[in-house]
């Protein structure tokens, strides 16, 4: 927990937040889609393309 009268906690704090919204969150979301595309594209190899 941080105390009230803390500068250096408190721009810790803060830079991890940005940290983690502005790099990670980002990265982690590209990540997540880039690899359920290749999911699909690799069961599409071995099941074919999908039929309408």
């Amino acid at each position: 927990m941080l105390e009230k009268n803390n500068p250096t906690a408190r721009k810790e704090e803060l830079r991890s937040f940005a940290f983690l919204t502005v790099v990670m969150a980002p990265v982690l979301a590209g990540l997540i889609i880039a690899g359920y595309g290749f999911l699909v594209w690799i069961y599409q190899m071995f099941a074919g393309p999908p039929h309408a």
